[in-house]
């Protein structure tokens, strides 16, 4: 099926409280581009470099997120456009993203990444870690940032109990976030080979590449 086909599919089986975050990493212009004249605005990018330049090459109604790991030296490049950083892992870089929104008269939207796989490779913080920095004065100083969710990247096997365990961990820890900051709404987990599971435990925002732009060129 064309990009089209793949995202019309898509959407039709998504709940209407989920958001679709095509992942356009490695996708050239003109892929990206077939899928934004079939509708699609958001797009995720996980190298900073790459989203830049295709930011620059492409409409400006497009919502820029950053999906992949958040060099804090290069937070001034997406600063002046990104609508969302996905995979904050910790408060220094929290503090980066508001120092460099703050220059660009902006606020940035950020998902706090909870680490909920068994793989060292996977990136994040603990439930604690994020509640304490929620908690701290230092956080309610940072004017030029929004913490709107939480987002998390289960292992990488074909174990689906496994996966699914992960995912009940991360919409757990969302529950307990929201006990004391209900504006935390956004759950960002699940990608094309899962995010139907993890819908079903209780994504509301699904990372998708593969299922709309075919297998990822390298």
């Amino acid at each position: 099926m064309s990009i089209q086909e793949n995202l019309h599919h898509i959407k039709s089986t998504l709940p209407e409280n989920v958001t679709l975050v095509a992942v356009s990493k490695t996708k050239s212009v003109g892929e990206i581009m077939e899928a934004y004249h079939a509708g699609q605005r958001i797009f995720g990018e996980n190298k900073i470099q790459e989203m830049v330049e295709k930011y620059e090459e492409m409409p400006k109604d497009i919502h820029w997120h950053m999906i992949g790991h958040v060099q804090r030296n290069k937070v001034k490049y997406m600063a002046p456009f990104v609508s969302m950083i996905h995979g904050v892992e910790n408060f220094r870089t929290l503090k980066e993203i508001n120092k460099q929104a703050k220059k660009n008269d902006r606020t940035i939207a950020c998902l706090l990444q909870i680490k909920i796989a068994t793989e060292d490779s996977k990136f994040g913080m603990s439930t604690q870690e994020a509640s304490d920095i929620l908690a701290s004065s230092e956080f309610s100083e940072l004017k030029h940032i929004k913490v709107v969710g939480v987002m998390g990247m289960a292992t990488f096997t074909d174990d689906q109990e496994q996966i699914k365990k992960e995912f009940n961990q991360l919409k757990s820890s969302s529950n307990q976030l929201r006990t004391t900051h209900p504006e935390l709404e956004v759950i960002s987990m699940g990608m094309s080979g899962d995010y139907p599971l993890a819908i079903a435990c209780g994504s509301n925002m699904v990372r998708v590449g593969s299922s709309i732009f075919g297998d990822r060129n390298y």
